[in-house]
């Protein structure tokens, strides 16, 4: 049985690998930034739970080294153990370098690498203690694929694929296997509602990711994919 932490978990592809996760028959430890959002997200996905033990959500700033260092502890309270983290947690800022703020910049860079760096961290003895097994980090094709107006953006996604790899070499031998997962154009609310749904049809949605992330953790402890890279099967 997977007991899991999803972080940035009250909507979109986090939700959906926090849905994907309690139908495999996990516990799961949700996160958000407010707590309204993260009691907001218990009610939709408790219908998904085996039981009330198998949810629980928290709030959790994950540039916040003792949040993070609370949300692991509180997990392994609540569940008894810890053996798979899925980093999702993130947000984007788009605009020309020479208007990014210092703000701008930090809330990019903390929260999509260095909160996963905090919870990596956190997680990784505890994991080792379990006997092994999963941190999933959830990048974007535009760690690889830079665009106009993304610095900050794709210099954090480009740093996460390059931390997510280093690693994944430092624990492979412990029994932790650890995989980056890189989506294109996904249709959530993250760059803005786009205001027509059938324009978004031919993008990727949430639940493609969710999928992704959790044929991950079915397959064998022989293999590891350490990246995945996933794509709208079209361009519009």
């Amino acid at each position: 049985m997977h007991t899991a932490i999803v972080t940035g978990a009250t909507r979109g592809i986090g939700h959906a690998i926090a849905k994907a996760l309690l139908e495999s028959g996990s516990r799961v430890m949700i996160t958000g930034r407010s707590q309204d959002g993260v009691n907001e997200a218990l009610a939709q996905l408790g219908a998904f739970a085996k039981d009330g033990t198998h949810l629980a959500g928290l709030a959790v700033d994950v540039r916040d080294r003792a949040s993070v260092e609370v949300m692991v502890a509180e997990t392994v309270a609540r569940f008894g153990s810890l053996n798979t983290l899925i980093n999702n947690a993130g947000v984007g800022v788009f605009s020309e370098v020479e208007k990014t703020t210092d703000e701008d910049w930090h809330s990019v860079i903390d929260t999509n690498l260095t909160g996963v760096f905090y919870c990596s961290r956190a997680a990784i003895p505890v994991i080792r203690a379990a006997g092994g097994g999963w941190i999933i980090n959830i990048a974007s094709l535009a760690g690889r694929n830079y665009f106009a107006n993304g610095g900050a953006y794709c210099a954090s996604k480009a740093g996460l694929v390059a931390f997510t790899e280093s690693m994944m070499l430092e624990v492979r031998n412990d029994d932790i296997r650890v995989s980056v997962v890189m989506p294109g154009s996904v249709a959530t609310e993250f760059m803005g509602p786009s205001g027509h749904q059938a324009a978004d049809s031919w993008k990727l949605t949430s639940d493609d990711i969710a999928q992704t992330v959790a044929d991950l953790l079915k397959h064998s402890s022989r293999s590891l994919p350490s990246k995945v890279e996933i794509r709208p099967a079209k361009t519009r």
